[in-house]
């Protein structure tokens, strides 16, 4: 089944190009958003307690949280949305970014969403959107390296 590897088993960059490979497999964009809707119906998503302002991700249309935990030396994200297409976008996400170091986190551009060209296929809400969860992301890897 496409997508069902833990990141856990992989590097980032084999993260990425896992990412790059599933979205080489379909044909055109109706079945890329298919799969996306589909990744986000699978999202484990977060308890109504953690969706709090602390977590909420600003820049984004929708409603957006990302919970970090440390564990060790590596911080995990868990992350919600009330929207389908960001929560399928969320999990892209994650499965590149969380259980990672936060250098990792911090030097790791989101290339992978220009090389499946979804930066030009998502509306201009949604694609603001992405870039303030990329930015927030990395973000908190960069605090987490500087402290």
């Amino acid at each position: 089944m496409i997508g069902t590897m833990s990141n856990q088993y992989l590097s980032i960059n084999e993260a990425t190009q896992s990412i790059i490979d599933e979205f080489s497999l379909f044909e055109d964009w109706m079945e890329r958003y298919e799969y996306i809707i589909e990744l986000g119906q699978k999202l484990d998503g977060l308890p109504e307690e953690k969706k709090i302002d602390v977590y909420k991700v600003k820049g984004c249309q929708s409603q957006v949280w990302f919970v970090p935990t440390k564990n060790s030396d590596r911080i995990c994200f868990d992350a919600d949305s009330d929207a389908m297409i960001v929560r399928g976008l969320i999990s892209l996400l994650l499965r590149v970014y969380s259980n990672r170091t936060p250098d990792e986190i911090a030097r790791t551009p989101p290339d992978f969403f220009d090389a499946v060209n979804l930066g030009s296929h998502l509306s201009g809400n949604r694609a603001n959107g992405l870039a303030a969860m990329i930015a927030h992301i990395q973000s908190y890897g960069k605090i987490r390296t500087e402290s």
